[in-house]
């Protein structure tokens, strides 16, 4: 992926349609390649994760082009290359695994983030009804290595229907579910990207796994 990170690196310099439109062939090369790696990626995690069907990795990847409509920051493109591996690809609401490929760094992860209003207030429920399974799976050792904590906003007061004297509170003021670990630039450049980011994967399927059912038996 090395190519993919020279090409990001060369395209935040010059992040304008004319040098962009000049380097077409180079862009689709490289989306090209995080396509495998997606298409790779979505094969393995089926191996454990149910949840996630036969995807077109095309589904997953986000669109390089900026939404500038009503942005002050007019620059027309990302300089990085996202993947988000759920069902429902990029417009899912439902927790999967990303990973984010970007010469500023790189990181992998999932969950789910800034969820709506039905879908938090069912996780809450989730975690309201089973606190010490939730607390289980974060505070597990290995869980934690790579995802020491959950990221994020969080609310500065107790969101309202829960018992304030509920003892794990605090994991209900957070308004997302959701969980990054770093991915070294030898691991994004030397060839063993895909068996780092399963690992991660691998332990992070349990939190999707109670996130996705409390999606199921809360919505």
């Amino acid at each position: 992926m090395k190519q993919v990170i020279e090409f990001l690196s060369e395209l935040e310099l010059n992040n304008n349609r004319e040098w962009f439109n000049a380097n077409k062939a180079r862009y689709e090369e490289c989306r090209e390649k995080v396509l495998f790696v997606t298409e790779m990626l979505i094969s393995e995690i089926r191996k454990f994760d149910g949840d996630i069907p036969a995807m077109d990795p095309k589904d997953c990847l986000f669109r390089i082009y900026r939404d500038i409509r009503f942005s002050p920051d007019k620059r027309p493109y990302k300089t990085h290359f996202g993947s988000y591996i759920a069902r429902g690809g990029t417009k899912s609401t439902r927790a999967g695994y990303y990973i984010h490929l970007s010469p500023e760094g790189s990181f992998t992860g999932g969950g789910i983030y800034m969820p709506g209003p039905d879908v938090l207030k069912a996780l809450r429920n989730a975690i309201y009804d089973q606190p010490d399974v939730f607390a289980e799976i974060i505070e597990n050792p290995s869980f934690r290595k790579l995802y020491p904590a959950i990221d994020g906003e969080k609310l500065k007061t107790n969101p309202k229907g829960y018992s304030p004297d509920f003892s794990y509170i605090d994991l209900l003021r957070y308004k997302s579910y959701a969980f990054t670990t770093t991915l070294a630039k030898s691991s994004v450049e030397n060839g063993d990207l895909i068996s780092v980011v399963m690992e991660a994967f691998r332990t992070l399927y349990p939190v999707n796994r109670f996130l996705n059912d409390a999606l199921d038996n809360y919505l």
